[in-house]
């Protein structure tokens, strides 16, 4: 016969706990913040219930209702303090003016790489975006510089096809260096 253990009773107490509040807690929460808060804010309410299990009274969930709102206030002060301090930052330390923030791609970049394998188009993201040389992409990709520079050029080559065919389903004018006219 295998040998009772005081932990299996708190085990055996805290899961019939968690399936009577997980549902209720869940949709509390839910009507306060964001569903991946409330995710993290259940989670973190259970661990409360595991830490103090022999406290929970009957009945626990209004009980687990005030771990909940405490768990949830925490983690708004939490998302507030972030906030301040990023604002302090960039106060404090702002972005220079020789690197300003980066403006979207245009349209047709994106739409360009979005057509594109994804090595390629990370390729070009690390070179262009970046401004990675070959033997940084090299590192980050974990391949060669030397295949970095092949990829690289054949790449660029698509990248430029891609260009050149959204342009003429927009009906651009497509460019005529280097062309004889």
């Amino acid at each position: 016969m295998a040998e009772h253990h005081p932990d299996d009773d708190a085990r055996a107490r805290f899961e019939q706990l968690a399936a009577e509040v997980v549902e209720p807690v869940r949709r509390f929460l839910a009507r306060r913040t964001t569903h991946d808060t409330a995710e993290d804010v259940l989670a973190e309410t259970l661990l409360v219930c595991w830490r103090r299990l022999d406290q929970v009274p009957e009945p626990a969930l209004p009980w687990v209702y005030g771990v909940a709102r405490n768990c949830l206030a925490n983690a708004e002060r939490g998302d507030r303090r972030q906030h301040r301090l990023a604002a302090r930052i960039s106060v404090v330390d702002p972005p220079s003016e020789e690197a300003p923030e980066p403006d979207p791609p245009d349209e047709r970049v994106t739409e360009a790489l979005a057509a594109m394998r994804t090595e390629e188009a990370e390729l070009l993201r690390l070179w262009a975006w970046e401004q990675l040389g070959p033997s940084e992409i090299a590192e980050v990709l974990g391949i060669t510089a030397n295949a970095v520079s092949i990829r690289l050029h054949r790449a660029r080559g698509k990248f430029v096809e891609e260009l050149r065919k959204i342009d003429a389903v927009a009906g651009h004018e497509t460019s005529r260096e280097g062309r004889d006219t």
